[in-house]
């Protein structure tokens, strides 16, 4: 076994390969380190040529993908320790022993910061630094309380103990995001470092709009407390106290007297508030028996929550507003088929109608995508 395995993600980077290589080597040299060199490529340039010529390990496996280009590495490495870095000469290879340093001394993750270090002019796109990576990090940082400044450094290291147990499973650009989230999840120790940051060689890979995305859908998708349960708490608690407001009573504001009209707003909160925290359950059960999460709170919770006590609780809602709309109906054929005022109990009806149905018809989704994750 390796102490330590150099990983270069590699896709067309003939200009900037070769230098990168040679660099890493006399490092290892001069710091007597057993290491082994990874090039895991998917280039159809002379990438793959350069590689072999500097005799280093080629996994020539031709998947596209940021994520994909380590998993395949991750599986060949046989190092105690695992350093990742572009092989696009946008960063040091000096900086090898410093991230092993930390490693040896107990930490399990090791990250640059490159903006605690310094940038060459030209080596990020003003939108990058100032907008997109700062925004990204700060949201990472909101949802997952994590002390992260630069979440995106493409220069990190790690344990192959730590490596395991994050499970990563993501393809493209959001595995660098993935890989942060996990390692605070499973509270890794980590040690950030301040690196310098240079232009880099070849054409960038990086597409702004849509790698953005990529990593903003993942935090969302992994933080469903943010992106659906809060909001949908709110508004619901919201609909359903103020549709109850107005249903037993008639309330005013400013002195103006506000009739039924606003339950229409009410009932639409209720129902919107209520599908988003159900929505914030598929996205719960998603990350935990798709993407390794595990919440114990949340299985105690779905384990109490059975589908055949939420069909027992939405048939209760489903009969309340029927029981309504026949009390209307009745009430409608014993006027002779007059006009009636019975607005505020058919919103209501409605609106238990509707959330009856989510309930049962959400159930049989929830067990269906947990049905993995048992």
């Amino acid at each position: 076994m390796k102490e330590l395995s150099v990983i270069l993600p590699c896709r067309n980077e003939e200009s900037a390969l070769e230098g990168c290589l040679k660099q890493i080597k006399q490092i290892i040299a001069k710091e007597k380190i057993d290491a082994e060199i990874i090039v895991s490529d998917s280039s159809v340039d002379g990438s793959p040529g350069i590689a072999k010529r500097q005799k280093v390990r080629l996994i020539k496996h031709d998947l596209e993908g940021y994520g994909n280009a380590y998993l395949e590495a991750f599986r060949e490495a046989k190092g105690k320790y695992i350093f990742m870095a572009d092989c696009d000469g946008s960063y040091d290879f000096s900086e090898i022993p410093r991230f092993l340093k930390y490693l040896r001394e107990g930490y399990d993750f090791v990250m640059g910061d490159r903006f605690s270090g310094k940038i060459d002019n030209g080596a990020m796109p003003a939108s990058h630094r100032h907008f997109g990576n700062p925004i990204l990090s700060g949201i990472l940082r909101l949802f997952f309380f994590a002390r992260i400044r630069d979440a995106h450094c493409g220069m990190r290291a790690i344990s192959r103990e730590a490596l395991d147990k994050l499970e990563l499973k993501t393809t493209g650009m959001e595995f660098a995001s993935e890989m942060v989230m996990k390692s605070v999840k499973k509270k890794l120790k980590i040690k950030q470092l301040p690196i310098d940051y240079h232009k880099r060689k070849g054409e960038s890979k990086l597409r702004t709009m849509s790698d953005g995305w990529r990593h903003l859908r993942f935090m969302l998708i992994y933080s469903p407390l943010f992106l659906f349960f809060l909001p949908g708490l709110i508004f619901f608690l919201i609909g359903i106290e103020t549709l109850f407001w107005f249903y037993v009573g008639a309330p005013a504001l400013l002195g103006v007297k506000l009739y039924f009209h606003p339950m229409f707003i009410s009932s639409f909160l209720t129902v919107i508030g209520y599908q988003l925290i159900i929505f914030s359950a598929f996205a719960k059960i998603y990350s935990m028996t798709h993407l390794g999460e595990k919440d114990e709170r949340f299985e105690k919770l779905f384990g109490f929550i059975t589908l055949e006590r939420a069909g027992v609780v939405s048939l209760i809602m489903i009969f309340l507003g029927v029981f309504i709309y026949l009390f209307i109906l009745i009430k409608w054929i014993r006027s002779g088929f007059g006009s009636l005022n019975e607005i505020k109990n058919s919103i209501m009806a409605l609106t238990l109608l509707i959330i009856g149905i989510q309930t049962i018809s959400s159930s049989f989704m929830l067990s269906i995508l947990g049905i993995k994750g048992k």
